[in-house]
């Protein structure tokens, strides 16, 4: 029976990065994918602030933006006419990168096999899951239909929506059934009209189209001649959900909203969604985890999918490799869930009310509350909380009796720049803990954690906001303990256990 470390299930954005994560600290790692090779679906499409951020903490930011197709400095909620802007969140990145999920796989794939020689296994179906105390067996169907028994200390289910591991696991999935049916596909246009946007703008612009009441279309260039990504969405549902998608069935659609002499040339790849919104009871049962879709779906609006699961990933990694190391403090590893539950809690609220705002403005009451919510979102402050709220960049964690009430704490740590030209970010690449402090009685504290804690002393620390004598930052980029608390050694042990 071949062993592991860490079995992750599904390799999308969430699985691999999770994986990249762990390969980092040292943990060994099997990926799993059912498919027999990476689909190249454009699929998602943006990277929202705290994401580009989130890959920058690891040094693959350069590479995720080479690939990109353009940068947008607005953002937008249900579509309503006012932008949401990202200035006054003292991020390097306030905007979105426009990049395909498809070209955001390919950089992480590259980063785990250029970097620890993980080469996803393609073909290779998770069928069956068991666990004792001591570790998980998973049952794995190859590409010529056998099978074989891969032994785990943990698996991670990163298999999307329709995740096997959660239904092996027989995890409650509570939420809301669908409403609203959509596609997205690529697609090249043979004859376009004066309606179709011939580049990004806006985020707001593309819901500016007006079209049937329920009904919602998008297309965007892909810089590339003709070549565009699309959305319908609508009430009616299809016979199937695996029904396949037709030529005449994007063009139908889309000529609702951009003119009939509209014409698909040729149509990519193509999937249907809906609105359903649910979200797992739990995301850890013993020694399985879920994360990204495979532990909450929701409407895809807003842009908050891909990177829900980006920093599910970012959250889970050094906690589970912690655990594996034995370095773990007690409850580190639940941490995850009590830490990543509300977040998408959060976020299903917000695309539940969106989907409301945009496939309901034909009713008065919700005419009306669109009206209230663009006054609203004129004002600076209601502004900053949505857009903190839809790019990650307002996320705030609970530390419970950190001793502090520093306004960076549980917050993520601003990427400033040091004295000696680095970017903060750039002392996380390793995915340790960092300590950044202008005190050498700290430094001095925390050496017993150098081997997973690394003590920077700074002349100063050069914050936009309330100044601080020493910062503790965890590996995720977020301030766990801050001075002028002097309990050091406590913040220390609770995220990153005793020394040894």
């Amino acid at each position: 029976m071949e062993k592991t470390d860490v079995v992750v299930v599904g390799s999308g954005p969430t699985g691999l990065l999770l994986a990249a994560e762990l390969a980092l600290a040292g943990v060994d790692v099997v990926v799993l994918e059912k498919l027999p090779q990476r689909s190249g679906m454009k699929k998602a499409l943006n990277l929202q602030p705290r994401s580009a951020e989130v890959l920058d903490l690891r040094g693959l930011l350069d590479d995720a933006q080479r690939r990109s197709i353009v940068t947008v400095h607005d953002g937008h909620f249900a579509g309503l006419s006012v932008p949401l802007r990202y200035d006054g969140w003292s991020t390097r990145y306030p905007y979105q990168v426009g990049i395909p999920q498809a070209q955001v796989e390919e950089v992480l794939e590259g980063r785990i096999l250029a970097n620890h020689g993980i080469r996803v296994r393609y073909g290779h179906e998770l069928v069956g899951l068991t666990q004792d105390d001591a570790g998980v067996t998973a049952t794995v169907r190859g590409p010529q239909g056998d099978e074989q028994a891969l032994r785990a200390a943990y698996v991670a289910g990163c298999d999307g929506g329709r995740s096997t591991v959660r239904k092996l696991l027989g995890l409650g999935f509570p939420g809301v059934d669908a409403q609203a049916f959509g596609v997205v596909a690529d697609v090249v246009l043979a004859r376009t009209t004066e309606a179709v946007p011939t580049e990004w703008g806006s985020t707001v612009d593309l819901f500016s189209r007006p079209g049937p009441p329920g009904h919602m279309a998008i297309l965007l260039p892909l810089g590339e001649s003709g070549e565009y990504w699309m959305v319908i969405m609508g009430p009616d549902a299809p016979e199937s959900r695996d029904a396949t998608v037709s030529k005449a069935e994007l063009e139908a659609g889309l000529r609702r909203f951009f003119g009939d002499e509209l014409e698909i040339a040729e149509v990519g790849l193509a999937s249907r969604f809906t609105d359903t919104s649910r979200q797992a009871d739990q995301y850890r049962a013993g020694r399985v985890l879920l994360a990204g879709d495979a532990a909450h779906i929701h409407i895809p609006v807003g842009g908050q999918g891909m990177n829900l699961g980006i920093q599910d990933a970012m959250n889970l990694g050094w906690k589970l490799a912690a655990e594996v190391r034995g370095q773990a403090p007690e409850g580190l590893l639940d941490s995850y869930h009590a830490e990543r539950h509300p977040v998408a809690a959060r976020v299903l609220e917000n695309t539940r009310a969106q989907g409301l705002l945009m496939f309901a403005r034909e009713n008065p009451a919700v005419a009306a509350l669109r009206q209230v919510l663009v006054g609203l979102m004129e004002l600076p402050e209601a502004n900053r909380h949505i857009a903190g709220m839809i790019s990650g960049l307002g996320l705030r964690y609970p530390m419970a009796d950190a001793g502090s009430s520093h306004e960076l704490l549980g917050s993520r740590m601003p990427d400033v720049r040091l004295a000696d030209g680095r970017w903060a970010s750039e002392l996380l690449h390793t995915a340790r803990g960092v300590l950044l402090t202008t005190d050498s009685a700290f430094v001095d504290a925390a050496r017993p954690w150098a081997d997973r804690v690394d003590a920077v002393l700074l002349q100063e620390i050069p914050l936009p906001g309330e100044r601080a004598d020493a910062l503790l930052v965890r590996p995720d980029g977020y301030v766990c303990w801050a001075a002028p608390d002097k309990d050091l050694e406590a913040a220390l042990t609770t995220w990153f256990g005793t020394p040894a």
